[in-house]
Parts: C-alpha cells; structure tokens; sequence
C-alpha cells in the first residue's frame, strides 16, 4: 500500500463558526483570524493506492462554481486537485475509487466537473462510494445544512451511474458500526454527529492505522473533546464519537490525518492528566 497527500488549496471560514462555543481568546492563540474573524483552512485530501484500487479520499471544493461561491470563502493557494495528481504520476481517469466522507460541497465539489452545459464525472472511470443514510440525509437536506449539501455536486453522480454504497446497517440514528475490508486494509467507521452518517476512513499502513478525521476533528486545534464546531448538526454526539476514538488512538499509536488544518497535516496523541492531547505532528511521508 501506498499513500499520497492530494492538496487541493485552501478556503476561508468564520473562525468562531470553526470553534464553536470556545472563546476566541483561546483558539485566536492557535489559529489566527484575520480582520473580518476568517481563518484559512486546508481542502487536504488523501489517495490510497492498494492490491489494484486507487482510491481518492475526498476532493475539496472543485472550480464550478460561480464567482460570487468562491467570494464567500475565499478558495486560495497554488495547489488543485488535478496537479496535486500529476505531481504523483497519476491523472483523474486512473482514479479506481472515489470515496466521500459526507456531501458538503468542500469535500465533494470536485466530484462534477462543468464540460460545455453538463455537469459531469470527474473521475470517470471510478466508482464513487457514499452510504444509504447520508445520501438520503443530503439529498432532502435539513434547513441547516441546505447551503453546504449542493444538488449539482451530488446528483450527478447518481445519474452517472457511477454510485455505489456501503453496506453498512444501524438499528437507531446514533448507532456508529464500523464497515470492515471495504478494500484491503480500509475499514471504515461511521458517525452522526457532525451530519447524518459520515465515514472515517482508518487505513492500514506500514503497521499502523491511519485515521482520516474529515470533520470529525478538522484540525490539530480541535482535538480537545468539547472543542467542536459550530456546523455539526449534533454536538454533543461528536463529543462522544470523539473521545473514545481519541483513547485508541493514543493507546495504539495511531496517526490523525487532518483534512483541514493549513499547517499540520498529522498527529499523534497521548493521553494526559487533562484528557487526550497533541503529543507529536508529522507529515505523511515521515511515517
């Protein structure tokens, strides 16, 4: 197996919607705001190459949206999803897999590209992966979460017939199973709190798990339990889903994969007196 970080810019948010009820004189000293309270984030994907799949991991915000989307968040930086690709030796038409933590357009707006007047696949030879319960959640969206659940990231791919999702079953709304051998070496945990159903990727890797937070914990920053964000549908739950995640991986030396932060792209955690804490930061190609 192999593992490749796909960088696909960065993007501006509210930083008090991205720390929720933490006061600002704490996450200021962590991550700095800017003159209007926006922070940067990363659009940080990942590609797992394994026994015949290439499997992208997310694929950050896109380019089709109009000029008046991107002024709202302020998209970034010199590196796309296509030349963070080529930098590897890879093209969009080698992409076997296609798999989507959840449905907000910044971590599925890559998935449809414009060609003329259609909206189209991407990766059209993939195979793109969501889940029953998500995709229901996202394709009749709760007020809430309507402006980051956008119909033409999502629809498309269904109509492509390129969809495909995980065999995973619950029995109540706040049940988390874990999906196991997905492909070789890539298990999949599912949580509620953040949106209805979003998959954690725990990969696998040169005697190791690597974890993929999406936006279950988005930054290093956010590792703390009660430090969550603002945009989760059920904050309380992602407290719970995070603290017993946490506790294993500082137990079994397992790595965070970080999605969003602009500058670590790794951890590891330790357990302390004060609750589970940032031990180490790496980047991926250190491991």
């Amino acid at each position: 197996m192999k593992l490749y970080t796909i960088d696909t810019g960065f993007f501006k948010l509210d930083g008090g919607a991205m720390f929720g009820v933490v006061p600002k004189v704490l996450w200021e000293k962590r991550h700095p705001a800017d003159e209007r309270n926006l922070c940067s984030w990363a659009l940080r994907c990942l590609l797992v190459e394994t026994d015949g799949h290439l499997i992208l991991i997310d694929n950050g915000m896109g380019d089709k949206q109009d000029a008046k989307f991107f002024s709202y968040y302020y998209l970034h930086g010199d590196a796309t999803l296509v030349g963070s690709l080529k930098k590897h030796g890879f093209t969009p038409d080698d992409i076997t897999d296609v798999f989507l933590t959840h449905l907000h357009f910044d971590h599925c707006g890559g998935s449809i590209r414009r060609e003329g007047d259609k909206l189209v696949p991407a990766f059209r030879n993939a195979t793109y992966w969501s889940n029953k319960f998500h995709w229901e959640w996202a394709t009749k969206p709760n007020p809430r979460e309507k402006a980051s659940f956008l119909q033409e990231n999502i629809l498309p791919i269904q109509e492509s017939g390129q969809l495909k999702f995980v065999d995973a079953e619950r029995k109540q709304d706040t049940d988390t199973p874990f999906v196991k051998g997905l492909f070789p070496g890539f298990d999949v945990l599912m949580v509620n709190g953040h949106t209805d159903a979003m998959m954690i990727p725990h990969i696998a890797y040169k005697g190791r798990t690597v974890i993929y937070m999406a936006d279950l914990i988005p930054s290093a920053n956010h590792i703390p339990v009660p430090w969550v964000i603002s945009y989760d549908t059920r904050p309380l739950l992602s407290m719970q889903e995070k603290a017993p995640l946490l506790e294993s991986a500082a137990d079994k030396g397992s790595i965070l994969y970080f999605e969003h932060d602009p500058v670590t792209e790794c951890a590891v955690v330790e357990r302390t007196e004060k609750g589970v804490r940032l031990k180490e930061t790496l980047r991926l190609g250190e491991i």
